[in-house]
């Protein structure tokens, strides 16, 4: 069965919520704070979460760079009743996948806890139909795809969850060019290719500076001029 979780200070908002995804098929867990939140976490390890940023104590945004700091790879969507640019990109920088404005349309809100829950797992089960057993090797880079996680010489390099997807789509695929169109719709659907697609570029960046030794050079991800990116086959 699965499970999603929410971390949200207000009850109607827990009520809300699990009558929606519990009519949905998912099982339902809830927290109210962020400590209480973090135990129920390890002990339940939903799919997805969904996470208030308005918190008592800790805020929603710190909660998701420390859970992102831990390791915790799956998905999560900030709920929140601000609506401003800042706002989301502090959102998004602190780990986050999406960011869903309340009040929000039910069928919309579903939707895209089914799209998130559904990349998660295609990440995984690709490198495993590609007969990779969940990890991928590339000179000093490995790619662990069960954990999440990416490590450069031996140390964590401690990527977003969308860097990471962006590293575990082109390391399934040595040599292979992406085009940014066709990683964006991998990461967000093709919905919103206009929007997402110059984000790419960033993205590309700032994963270079976590796992090249001099990014302006970089030896694992590699540009191809006017097309796109692709993992380098060898180092």
């Amino acid at each position: 069965m699965t499970k999603v979780m929410l971390i949200d200070d207000e009850e109607s908002m827990h009520v809300a919520i699990r009558k929606m995804l519990e009519k949905a098929g998912y099982t339902f867990f809830g927290a109210m704070d962020a400590e209480e939140g973090l135990a129920m976490f390890a002990k339940e390890r939903p799919d997805l979460l969904l996470l208030d940023v308005m918190l008592p104590g800790m805020n929603g945004f710190d909660l998701c760079e420390r859970m992102r700091t831990e390791g915790r790879r799956v998905p999560i969507i900030f709920l929140s009743a601000k609506n401003d640019i800042v706002d989301k990109s502090v959102g998004f920088k602190s780990g986050g996948d999406d960011y869903v404005t309340k009040p929000f349309d039910s069928t919309e809100l579903l939707l895209r806890i089914e799209a998130h829950i559904r990349r998660h797992r295609d990440i995984v089960e690709s490198a495993r139909r590609d007969g990779r057993d969940g990890v991928v090797t590339i000179g000093g880079l490995e790619i662990r795809f069960d954990e999440y996680q990416v490590f450069v010489d031996g140390h964590p390099a401690n990527l977003t969850t969308k860097e990471f997807e962006i590293v575990a789509l082109l390391a399934s695929h040595p040599g292979k060019v992406f085009t940014r169109i066709q990683i964006q719709e991998c990461l967000w659907g093709e919905g919103e290719a206009d929007a997402k697609t110059n984000s790419i570029t960033v993205f590309v960046r700032k994963i270079r500076e976590k796992i090249e030794e001099n990014p302006s050079e970089p030896k694992y991800i590699l540009t191809v001029q006017r097309v796109g990116y692709k993992m380098s086959e060898r180092v």
